[in-house]
């Protein structure tokens, strides 16, 4: 009995977390697909769903922002080139 509230509860709290990211909005570019992630690696890494999806959510954060700069400077060179 006791496993199951405990799945209860990492469930709630992930499911707290994406509500939480998808309250944002572009701003939270990459956090949903990185919680997913984040929250199934933790998940089989000791049983932390929740810190998995919090680190998820910032790493994905992180490298849509990134890749949103990249784009927007690969547009950027090839409007000069022209």
């Amino acid at each position: 009995m006791q496993r199951n509230r405990k799945n209860v509860f990492l469930l709630s709290a992930l499911a707290a977390v994406v509500a939480l990211a998808t309250a944002g909005t572009a701003n939270a570019a990459g956090c949903i697909k990185g919680a997913v992630v984040g929250g199934v690696a933790g998940h089989y890494a000791g049983h932390h769903a929740v810190a998995g999806a919090v680190g998820g959510c910032i790493v994905g954060h992180h490298l849509a922002k990134k890749h949103a700069q990249e784009k927007k400077e690969a547009e950027l060179r090839g409007a000069q080139a022209q």
